[in-house]
């Protein structure tokens, strides 16, 4: 049966620069993937490399990402949080170094894939923390003003990858993801305390009891129809993400500058959302805000497909009805997660790797269609829209919410 139990509080002194170290930690492997989109073009050419081949190099990671999460969740949940994720930057370091020094795609992928698994660690850490203070509407804002950090990284991290490319090379792109580490690392040693005290770890023994944590959860069909929500929003984005800088710079001829500058208002799109949300659930139930928020995502994204088919406002009208799309996806994620995360809350860490891993997973599946289709407009807003029909399929079969007064059952 899923629990709820109340979280034993942990006091930081400092309750913004809180937020900030725990959003900057899941900001990390968007920062992986986001600095180095607009050197994609050029990693292609300078590797002989294709185009759709190139994107696998992003994709990859979030694979990576899916398999890191379900092995360090169950760790932080019997080693506590700090442990797992310190070893899992000290990792991300070394594999983003060999990164600069790759010599052909096949080996980057490679590389990329061990990254996603091991930054896979921060991600997990900041959603596990926010679950060991925070349950409820509580938690959903809390994770939305993660989104304001978060939000970040698309909004300056290709301007930056851009400006490191144009400079020195696409390579040191990743001798800077490499520093980054480096700062979080030392953040979290000197700033960050422990938030899993030894009396609420898992004690059991070995994979047995790593596994029945994984069938509680599984079995669990609201959590995981909750857990499969975020992934989808997420291959969602990062269909865009691995679109755009083909779409946008080679479809449309839009210059480095250019591509950051509409990166940076899409992200603003989210932040703006994220906030919204955070406000909003002080007075409406998470899974209200989710389940219309998802209806009106669903329509616009019909609307982009329609515009991307007849080329309708041209440019503008594209990047209008894209940007309307994205926003909403600040609305979905923090609300899915929290509820889910609310039904099992003695084993956090292994949660937050389901839910982290699903959402990687997916993404990592899907976002490839987009070269696969050609990699064009059409073929990024018709994956973009696929993954939207799931989402609300899975939200109105797997769960009540779409249901006479069924939301209820989810709102607490």
């Amino acid at each position: 049966m899923p629990d709820h139990p109340a979280p034993t509080p942990v006091r930081a002194r400092s309750p913004y620069r809180w937020v900030l170290m725990l959003g900057a930690l899941a900001a990390l492997p968007a920062f992986t993937v986001d600095m180095y989109l607009p050197s994609l073009p050029e990693v292609a050419a300078d590797l002989g490399s294709s185009a759709s081949f190139a994107q696998l190099s992003v994709s990859v990671m979030l694979i990576g990402g899916a398999m890191g999460q379900l092995v360090i969740g169950p760790l932080s949940d019997r080693f506590g949080r700090r442990a797992p994720l310190l070893w899992g930057l000290g990792l991300h370091i070394l594999t983003s170094l060999l990164c600069a020094f790759a010599p052909n795609m096949t080996v980057l992928v490679g590389l990329r894939l061990l990254q996603g698994f091991f930054n896979a660690a921060c991600g997990v850490a900041a959603m596990a923390v926010v679950r060991d203070r925070f349950v409820g509407a509580e938690a959903a804002r809390i994770l939305s003003r993660l989104m304001l950090v978060i939000g970040v990284a698309p909004m300056l991290a290709p301007t930056f990858g851009s400006a490191v490319a144009a400079a020195a090379g696409w390579r040191w792109v990743f001798a800077v993801l490499a520093l980054a580490g480096v700062v979080m690392a030392v953040v979290v040693w000197q700033l960050m305390p422990e938030t899993l005290p030894a009396e609420r770890r898992q004690t059991g023994g070995g994979l047995g009891h790593v596994f029945a944590g994984y069938r509680v959860l599984l079995r669990d069909r609201r959590f995981m129809a909750l857990a499969v929500i975020p992934g989808l929003g997420q291959a969602v984005l990062m269909s865009y993400v691995v679109g755009s800088p083909f779409v946008f710079q080679e479809g449309y001829g839009l210059t480095h500058a250019q591509f950051s500058l509409l990166f940076a208002l899409n992200g603003l799109g989210l932040v703006l959302s994220a906030q919204v949300n955070a406000a909003l659930v002080r007075r409406v139930a998470p899974i209200r805000i989710l389940r219309a928020a998802m209806a009106i995502q669903g329509v616009f994204a019909v609307g982009l497909l329609v515009v991307a088919l007849t080329e309708a406002g041209g440019l503008i009208g594209l990047l209008a009805v894209l940007w309307v799309v994205l926003a909403f996806q600040g609305l979905i994620p923090a609300n899915a997660s929290a509820i889910a995360l609310s039904r099992h809350g003695e084993r956090a860490g292994t949660a937050a790797a389901v839910i982290g891993a699903v959402q990687s997973g997916i993404a990592g599946a899907v976002s490839p269609l987009v070269g696969v289709l050609g990699g064009g407009t059409v073929a990024m807003a018709s994956v973009m829209l696929g993954a939207l029909c799931c989402s609300l399929l899975v939200l109105a079969l797997a769960t009540p919410a779409y249901r006479r007064g069924g939301w209820v059952e989810l709102a607490h």
